[in-house]
């Protein structure tokens, strides 16, 4: 039963729906344009709406207002329910503005109460719609994830007096990771895992603590933004679309937002698997658990830094955007049918004025009411650049210090335009320079080979932060090069050197998965050269979970799910909600070595300004005649003079003549920290594939 009743009277409405079928139908295609404007000069006109009214739900003066923007709807409503599996609901219509906002004031407080928007579209059966202004979240585990959104109090928080973590960009050590993947895994030993508050349980093997001990200062969270978790059946058709790829049907990096203000739900719920046909995030315990994981990390004086998607929304979801109103709220093409040049089904027109607002506002909104520190945008060049520009400068309003980074990809490529604009964007010159491009045919530096483009020059730019003086530079500044050589893209860096030197064949089936993580002598001797450029380089410098203990990503080879590549190394691991992703800590037990070794060049790089703040004019590149892949420069800043050298070459040791006087040796092939091992002068000899920092003594 579905009555609508004018003038705003309020109605009981009985919507009988159950998993996939939770929604409004909607059989429609998308129809052609009725008019004889492009759909480019449709959605210019359709620009001139802009209101400064504040959207979504929220409590003021006594009442409670719901408020959305779409300029092509013709009817929108409210739907409340007392709760998130109820399918009777109090409708209300909502009357339009002038400037296309659908609006209802109601008396009283609605706090704890769920709510849609049914929005209809001309020749269009209604369609059931999330808020994309909603704070918290309620979803239904099945395919196209129906959801809700949840009445909540803001500004409701006893942040004890916390601040922003304001760190200099120079000063960056970022841990990328993912939430659910640090406590997962049992060997963390956490109560609560996989969720934000076994994040921050103290004293455990895994988590803050091991975070802590390894000395980074700021964590950087794959997408935790509410997301489909759930994709499309496999090898079944549904709503036109037809999975091939995916058996697990699962997305669990989180690169496909459903809703920009609220916190992943499934990271409050201390449960093994999701649980497929039911309701999760109906207590918005997401809200006071995020903040509570902010403020433990704060506490220990690290930063928070957030991976978001506002160049795309969730492909696999029905009742958002595309069906409040798809013609303004993404790019589409002359059919009008929607362009996806981030890969992803549907890419936002983020150069649409209310989407332009709806950014930023979710950017302030996750400063404010959750105290995060910084930003990373994916894809970031699919974004206009009178965004990324609005997004910076309303924000350092708010932080001066605010974190920006970005992959300066999707829709193009230009590390350069961001860095004019003041944003960091990740390297990825200096992780194939130094890396490679793939172990395959693509090797770089740390093996002895010159990948592309690259030579000894640009392998010198690197260590300056890759800046527009040298040739072929990117940034205005070394501060706006986020080093990196792993990420959560592609192999992690311990298995591509496992694959690069054919300890394993890419399609090599690995059943012992403890005794194959397990470096050898040569592997251990790439992963610390790496590792040293890494840290002595001007920049942010961001390493991914686990590659301090040379983390592996080999698929569980007795999964029961039809993965063709089990038991194999994965190198896209997005869908995997299991020991493919999991941080396993007895894996950094077995090679503690290179952790310590990690640990130590995160103590110097910390310690000494030198590697963080010199200038262009304060190194100087000695030349080692005869050897191309060996390094030499000395790096002074005020008081600290260091001379640092390192060896590529896969065969022959180099004697490097040292400045005069003597020196400490405070990192070697062995160890790395900020104590002296041994002292030495005029020379020093540097064995294949490693590399030395001394300190002046």
């Amino acid at each position: 039963m579905k009555t609508f009743i004018l003038n705003s009277i309020i109605i009981l409405v009985s919507l009988t729906f159950t998993g996939a079928a939770l929604f409004i139908s909607d059989k429609s295609k998308s129809s052609i344009i009725e008019s004889k404007l492009s759909v480019q000069e449709k959605q210019k006109l359709l620009d001139k709406y802009y209101s400064d009214k504040k959207l979504g739900a929220f409590y003021e003066d006594g009442k409670t207002y719901f408020r959305l923007f779409t300029p092509n709807a013709e009817k929108v409503s409210l739907i409340i329910f007392d709760k998130a599996e109820n399918d009777k609901g109090l409708v209300y219509e909502m009357k339009r503005d002038e400037n296309a906002v659908w609006e209802i004031a109601l008396e009283g407080e609605f706090f704890g109460k769920y709510y849609n928007f049914i929005v209809e579209h001309k020749n269009q059966s209604p369609v059931l719609c999330l808020d994309p202004y909603a704070k918290a979240v309620a979803s239904y585990s099945t395919y196209f994830t129906p959801r809700k959104g949840i009445i909540i109090k803001e500004n409701d928080y006893d942040w004890q007096g916390d601040e922003w973590i304001r760190n200099d960009w120079r000063d960056l050590i970022i841990y990328e990771m993912h939430v659910r993947d640090m406590t997962e895994h049992p060997s963390s030993e956490v109560k609560e895992r996989g969720t934000y508050k076994g994040l921050v349980e103290k004293g455990k093997t895994g988590g803050i603590s091991y975070i802590k001990k390894l000395g980074v200062n700021a964590v950087e969270l794959l997408p935790s933004q509410e997301f489909a978790n759930i994709e499309i059946p496999f090898k079944k058709e549904l709503r036109g679309k037809f999975n091939t790829w995916n058996p697990y049907e699962r997305n669990h990096w989180g690169y496909m937002t459903a809703a920009f203000f609220a916190p992943e739900s499934y990271y409050s719920e201390n449960k093994r698997n999701i649980e497929w046909n039911s309701w999760s995030g109906t207590n918005a315990k997401a809200v006071t658990d995020f903040k509570d994981m902010v403020k433990a990390f704060h506490n220990e004086r690290i930063a928070v830094i957030m991976d978001v998607v506002y160049n795309h929304l969730s492909e696999y979801e029905f009742g958002n955007l595309k069906e409040i109103d798809k013609e303004y709220y993404f790019r589409l093409n002359q059919k009008g049918d929607l362009i996806a040049e981030s890969g992803c089904g549907n890419d936002l027109r983020t150069e649409a004025p209310m989407l332009r607002r709806l950014i930023v506002e979710s950017v302030l909104y996750w400063m404010k009411e959750y105290h995060i520190d910084g930003f990373r945008f994916d894809l970031g060049k699919l974004l206009d650049w009178e965004t990324i520009e609005t997004i910076i400068y309303e924000a350092k309003k708010i932080n001066p210090d605010v974190v920006f980074v970005c992959e300066p990809w999707g829709g193009g490529y230009d590390p350069a335009g961001f860095s004019l604009r003041g944003w960091g964007a990740w390297n990825d010159q200096i992780r194939n320079g130094i890396k490679g491009e793939n172990p395959f045919n693509g090797l770089g530096w740390i093996f002895g080979q010159w990948y592309g483009n690259n030579n000894p020059q640009r392998i010198k730019s690197y260590v300056n932060g890759t800046l527009v003086a040298d040739s072929l530079g990117l940034f205005q500044k070394p501060h706006h090069s986020v080093n990196y050589l792993e990420s959560h893209d592609g192999y992690t860096l311990g298995d591509f050197i496992r694959l690069a030197t054919n300890y394993v064949k890419k399609d090599e089936i690995i059943k012992d998965v403890d005794s194959f993580v397990k470096l050898t002598p040569l592997q251990m001797k790439l992963n610390k050269l790496g590792a040293l450029f890494l840290f002595t380089s001007r920049g942010i410098t961001m390493i991914h979970s686990g590659q301090e203990f040379a983390r592996t990503k080999v698929i569980p080879h007795d999964l029961t799910i039809p993965d063709p590549n089990r038991g194999m190394i994965d190198h896209n691991s997005y869908e995997k909600d299991n020991e493919t992703n999991y941080i396993n800590y007895k894996h950094a037990e077995i090679n503690k070595e290179l952790f310590n070794y990690y640990k130590g060049l995160i103590e110097l790089r910390k310690n000494y300004s030198a590697f963080r703040r010199a200038k262009y004019e304060d190194v100087l590149f000695h030349e080692v005649k005869g050897n191309t892949f060996t390094i030499s420069y000395e790096v002074k800043y005020k008081d600290e003079h260091f001379f640092v050298t390192m060896n590529a070459n896969q065969n022959s040791s180099q004697i490097i003549k040292l400045p005069k006087g003597e020196w400490e040796v405070i990192v070697d092939s062995e160890k790395a920290g900020t104590k002296n091992i041994r002292t030495v002068k005029n020379k020093i000899e540097v064995e294949p594939i490693s590399g030395y920092v001394l300190k002046k003594k």
